[in-house]
């Protein structure tokens, strides 16, 4: 019933018509996105096949991946971004932006979904809130060994990536590489997986 009423949200909305690819999109992207990269910029880092690193005023842009439905980019020395276009069950599309921070070799990602005119989609309509108990063990939960370790947790950061430019997500928690080598040890103790595989379902992500 859920995925029904999300579906009866999603076409009350004007979407990417399903010939149109990730040339078009990024050309067309709000400069708020990627700060100082002119047209010209864009263009110059898709048509031309032997350019892949676009200096402009703020830096370098390097173009890592590319096809007709997905873009990744270095932006800076600590930052990534992917865009990439989600088929929907009624032949249109919409885009998902991912903007990845790493410092000190914790990364941490924010997602956005968009319409063909980079109109925002409420981020929940499409992808559920991903809760940190989903990557520890649920039978040593209410340890106080447990407990106590996840006192000692200030952020939860969860990288987020199309792995391979597919249409599903990899959602991977950076939570020992975020703590000392001591509380790293004991947090692996409770931790079940590092990462997960969000699927898409032409309608939303479920896991």
């Amino acid at each position: 019933m859920k995925r029904y009423i999300i579906l009866l949200l999603l076409s009350s909305i004007s979407f990417l018509s399903s010939g149109q690819t990730i040339n078009e999109l990024f050309k067309s992207m709000p400069s708020e996105y990627l700060p100082a990269f002119s047209e010209a910029n864009k263009t110059m880092l898709l048509v031309d096949s032997s350019l892949s690193v676009i200096p402009y005023a703020l830096g370098e842009i390097e173009r890592l991946e590319y096809t007709d439905t997905f873009l990744s980019l270095k932006t800076s020395e600590v930052g990534t971004m992917q865009i990439k276009i989600l088929p929907l069950v009624n032949n249109t599309q919409i885009v998902a932006l991912i903007k990845t921070v790493c410092s000190s070799n914790v990364c941490d990602s924010d997602i956005q979904f968009f319409t063909n005119e980079w109109e925002e989609i409420q981020k929940n309509n499409i992808l559920p809130t991903i809760p940190p108990s989903i990557f520890f063990d649920e039978t040593k939960t209410d340890t106080p060994g447990f407990k106590w370790s996840v006192s000692q947790i200030d952020i939860y950061p969860l990288q987020l990536q199309f792995k391979d430019g597919s249409n599903d997500l990899q959602v991977t928690f950076n939570i020992k590489k975020h703590l000392s080598k001591q509380d790293a040890l004991k947090i692996e103790t409770y931790l079940a997986k590092e990462s997960i595989d969000v699927t898409w379902n032409k309608s939303t992500f479920v896991y």
